[in-house]
C-alpha cells in the first residue's frame, strides 16, 4: 500500500479508501466486515461512510452501514487501526426523512452524535459536509444551475465555529467538505482564515476517466490550497469495469439494480468506455486497474475512494495500487479524453 497525510495534519492514510455505500443493502453486515477485514489486512487504513449510507438513501436503511461499522470495531476492538471518515447529510427532498435544517448548529450536532453512537466511537477522523445548502452542479449536472441561483448561501462562519467547538471537545479531529464548487471551497477557507477558525483538509468530489471536470477550477485550488480530493465514483457505478458493454445488464450490478443511476450511462460514455479498454487490453491489464491507476497517481488526489459488492472486485481495486501508469499509457489515456471529453456530467 501506499500512504500520504491528510491535508495540514500528521494523520496518515492510505492512498486507496475503502468505500461502504452498499453495505446494509446491497451487502449485509458479514460481507462489509469481510471487506473491512481483507482492506485492513492489505493496508487500507482509510474508510469512508455517510450517516445516510447505504445508497439509496432510504429512511428504514438510514444508519446501515455506520452501525456494520460500529459493529466491526465492538467485535474487534481494532478502533486504532483505522482512519475514519463520515459525514452529515446535506439538505434536499431526498434526506428530508433525516432533517430539514441544513448545516444548523441543531443538525450538526444531531448528526455528528448519531454517528458516533452508530458507529460505536468517541471521535471521527474526518467530518465532511456531505453537499452543499445552496444548489450547485454536483450529482449529474454538468452547468451552473443559474435559474435556481438565489444569493442564500451556508453560513460558514457559523458552520465552522460549531465544527471547532467539536474539535476541542475531540470528538472531531478535521473536517472537510464534498460536492462542492471552487466559490464554496475558498469561502471555507478564507472565513477560517479571516476567524482562525479549522482549515477544511479535503473535498469528497467525484472524479474519473468518465467525469473529469474536477480538473477544470478544483485541481487548482486543491494544489494551492492544499485540500485534497477524495475521489469518489472512480470506476462511475462500475461502468469502467466494462460489464455494461454492448446492452448488459448483470443481475447483480448496480446500474441494473437502481436505473435511474443512470449518469454515466450515455452512448458517448459506452465509447470511451471501449477506447479505454482498448489502452488497458494493449498494455496487460485491466480497465478497472487503468482507471483506478490513474487516478491513484494525480498529485491532487489525497486517496481514492473504492467500493464493491464482491470480493472479487475489492482484491481487483486494492491492487490497482501496485500499478504505475507510464507517460505512454496517460498519452494514450489524455488522447481518448481530447476526443471524447467528460462524456458524462
Amino acid at each position: 500500500m501506499k500512504y500520504t497525510t491528510l491535508p495540514n495534519s500528521d494523520i496518515k492514510v492510505s492512498k486507496i479508501c475503502l468505500g461502504t455505500m452498499t453495505w446494509g443493502q446491497q451487502n449485509t453486515e458479514q460481507e462489509g466486515h469481510e471487506q473491512m477485514d481483507y482492506a485492513l489486512e492489505k493496508g487500507v487504513n482509510f474508510f469512508d461512510v455517510a450517516e445516510l449510507y447505504p445508497i439509496p438513501a432510504k429512511a428504514e436503511t438510514y444508519g446501515a452501514t455506520e452501525k456494520i461499522i460500529g459493529s466491526w470495531f465492538q467485535k474487534n476492538g481494532n478502533r486504532d487501526k483505522v482512519v475514519l471518515a463520515s459525514k452529515i447529510a446535506g439538505w434536499g427532498a431526498y434526506t428530508a426523512h433525516i432533517r430539514k435544517d441544513g448545516f444548523s448548529k441543531r443538525a450538526i450536532k444531531e448528526a455528528l452524535e448519531g454517528s458516533l453512537k452508530r458507529l460505536q466511537t468517541d471521535y471521527i477522523d474526518l467530518y465532511q459536509l456531505h453537499w452543499p445548502e445552496r444548489a450547485v452542479n454536483c450529482f449529474g449536472v454538468r452547468e451552473y444551475p443559474y435559474q435556481n441561483h438565489s444569493e442564500q448561501f451556508e453560513n460558514h462562519l457559523e458552520i465552522l465555529e460549531t465544527l471547532q467547538g467539536f474539535i476541542s471537545e475531540g470528538k472531531i479531529r478535521k473536517i472537510g467538505i464534498s460536492n462542492e464548487s471552487p466559490w464554496g471551497t475558498m469561502q471555507y477557507l478564507q472565513t477560517a482564515k479571516d476567524h482562525n477558525l479549522p482549515r477544511m483538509s479535503t473535498i469528497q468530489n467525484s472524479y474519473s476517466l468518465l467525469h473529469r471536470a474536477y480538473e477544470y477550477g478544483m485541481s487548482e485550488v486543491s494544489l494551492r490550497e492544499n485540500i485534497g480530493l477524495l475521489a469518489f465514483s472512480p470506476l462511475a457505478f462500475g461502468v469502467l469495469s466494462g460489464k455494461y458493454v454492448g446492452g448488459k445488464k448483470p443481475s447483480d450490478a448496480r446500474v441494473t439494480l437502481f436505473p435511474n443511476y443512470n449518469r454515466y450511462s450515455s452512448a458517448q460514455s459506452e465509447k470511451a468506455v471501449i477506447e479505454y479498454q482498448k489502452i488497458a487490453e494493449k498494455h496487460g491489464m485491466s480497465l478497472v486497474e487503468l482507471s483506478l491507476a490513474f487516478i491513484n497517481q494525480l498529485p491532487f488526489v489525497t486517496s481514492n475512494i473504492i467500493g464493491a459488492t464482491k470480493m472479487s472486485q475489492l482484491k481487483e481495486n486494492i491492487n490497482s495500487i501496485d500499478i504505475t501508469l507510464s507517460e505512454e499509457i496517460i498519452n494514450e489515456i489524455n488522447g481518448v479524453h481530447k476526443i471524447m471529453p467528460n462524456p458524462a456530467p
